[in-house]
C-alpha cells in the first residue's frame, strides 16, 4: 500500500519520536498572505524600518504564522485521523523567525490514554519546530482526541503527561533581541499604551468582528500545508455530526490575536502559550469578536527594556464582546469558542 491512512490511536506508543515531512522555506510571500487572511498589524512584524528602528535586524514573521507552519507538519502524522484537538500547554517561542527560513518540525509522544468508549483515545505529543541549522525556534505540546482503528484492539499502557500551568517569566524572552524603547514610535504602532499601563484584572473589548469566508479558512489551511480531512472534504463532512467542514482551530486564534490589536497594538510578540482550548467548532458564515483579560504583569529578569503580559483571550462566534462573555454555571457561555492563555511582550 503506497498511500498512507495516517496514524489511529493504537499506532502510537509512549516515547515515540516522529520526523515530519515535508520541510518548509517561509517567505515575505506567505507572510503577505497571512496579512490578507487576517489583517494583523502589529507593527513590528509589518515594516522592516520599524523592526530595524528598535533592534531588530529586519521584520520577524507573524509568530503564529511560525507555529501554524510547524502545527501543520505534524497533522499527517498525529492528527489526520483527530475527532477533535483538545488542547495546548508549555508552548515557547525560542528564536525568532525570518523571511528565508526554513522550518522543519519533530514530534515526541508523552502521553496516552484510552477513552472510556475504547473507539478513541487522547494522544500527547511535545513538537518542536527547527530552522534549517538544527536550532530550535518553537517548542510546544498538545494533545488531541484521536479514532482507533478497531474498538477492540488493545490500547498501549496509559501515562498523563504533568505539564506546567504557565511559562516562567524567566523564560520570555529568548525570541526577542534587546530593544531600544526610546526609538519605538507610538503613533505609528498604533497606540500610546504601553507594559505599565496595563494591570492585572483590566479586561478589553476588542470591539470589532470578523466573519470567516469558505474559501479563506481553506486557503489559510493549505498555506500550513494541515491535510486534516475535517476542513477539507465536504463530502465526507455530510456524515459526521456537524453535517459540515469544520474551520482549523488554529485559523480562530488567529482571528483572535489581529482582533486584539484594537486595545493591545503593543503587544507585539507572543512570547509564549500557557494554555488554550477550542471550546466549541467554528463554520463558514459565522463573526469572530474577542475579548482579553490581563491575567498579570511581570518583569523579565535581565530585560528593562520590554515587560510581559499574560493575557487570556476569549473568542466568541456571532456574539459581540462587550459584556465579556465566559463561563455560563459549570461550562462555557455557548458563543464561547476558544480559550487562550499567553504571555506577550510589550516595550516598556
Amino acid at each position: 500500500m503506497k498511500t498512507d491512512p495516517g496514524r489511529f490511536f493504537e499506532d502510537f506508543a509512549l516515547g515515540q519520536t516522529i520526523r515530519h515531512a515535508t520541510p518548509r522555506t517561509v517567505t515575505a510571500a506567505d507572510a503577505a498572505l497571512y496579512t490578507a487572511l487576517y489583517g494583523s498589524r502589529f507593527a513590528v512584524q509589518s515594516a522592516d524600518s520599524f523592526a530595524a528602528a528598535i533592534g531588530y535586524p529586519r521584520s520577524p514573521l507573524d509568530d503564529l504564522l511560525v507555529f501554524h507552519v510547524v502545527f501543520g507538519k505534524t497533522v499527517p502524522d498525529i492528527s489526520l485521523n483527530a475527532v477533535a484537538n483538545l488542547g495546548y500547554a508549555d508552548g515557547r517561542f525560542l528564536k525568532p523567525v525570518y523571511p528565508g527560513d526554513t522550518l522543519v518540525s519533530v514530534s515526541e509522544v508523552i502521553g496516552l490514554k484510552e477513552s472510556s468508549n475504547r473507539e478513541t483515545g487522547v494522544v500527547y505529543v511535545r513538537s518542536t519546530g527547527f530552522d534549517a541549522h538544527g536550532e530550535p525556534v518553537l517548542r510546544y505540546c498538545r494533545w488531541v482526541l484521536v479514532r482507533k482503528r478497531d474498538a477492540a484492539a488493545p490500547a498501549p499502557p496509559e501515562h498523563v503527561p504533568d505539564l506546567p500551568k504557565a511559562v516562567a517569566p524567566a523564560d520570555l524572552g529568548a525570541a526577542c533581541p534587546l530593544l531600544s524603547p526610546a526609538a519605538y514610535d507610538r503613533a505609528l504602532a498604533g497606540s500610546p499604551h504601553l507594559w505599565g499601563d496595563y494591570a492585572r484584572g483590566e479586561r478589553i473589548d476588542h470591539v470589532d468582528g470578523m466573519t470567516v469566508e469558505e474559501a479563506e479558512h481553506q486557503i489559510a489551511t493549505r498555506l500550513y500545508q494541515n491535510t486534516a480531512k475535517v476542513h477539507f472534504d465536504a463530502h465526507a463532512a455530510t456524515g459526521t455530526r456537524f453535517g459540515r467542514r469544520l474551520i482549523y482551530g488554529g485559523h480562530v486564534i488567529s482571528l483572535a490575536r489581529a482582533l486584539s490589536f484594537n486595545g493591545l497594538a503593543n503587544a507585539f510578540h507572543v512570547a509564549a502559550i500557557n494554555a488554550g482550548r477550542h471550546v466549541a467548532p467554528l463554520f463558514a458564515g459565522d463573526t469572530v469578536y474577542a475579548w482579553s483579560e490581563v491575567l498579570d504583569t511581570a518583569e523579565i529578569p535581565g530585560r528593562h527594556d520590554v515587560g510581559a503580559l499574560r493575557l487570556r483571550t476569549v473568542a466568541t462566534k456571532n456574539r459581540p464582546c462587550a459584556d465579556f462573555p465566559h463561563k455560563a454555571g459549570e461550562g462555557f457561555d455557548p458563543a464561547v469558542i476558544l480559550e487562550l492563555d499567553y504571555w506577550a511582550l510589550m516595550v516598556r
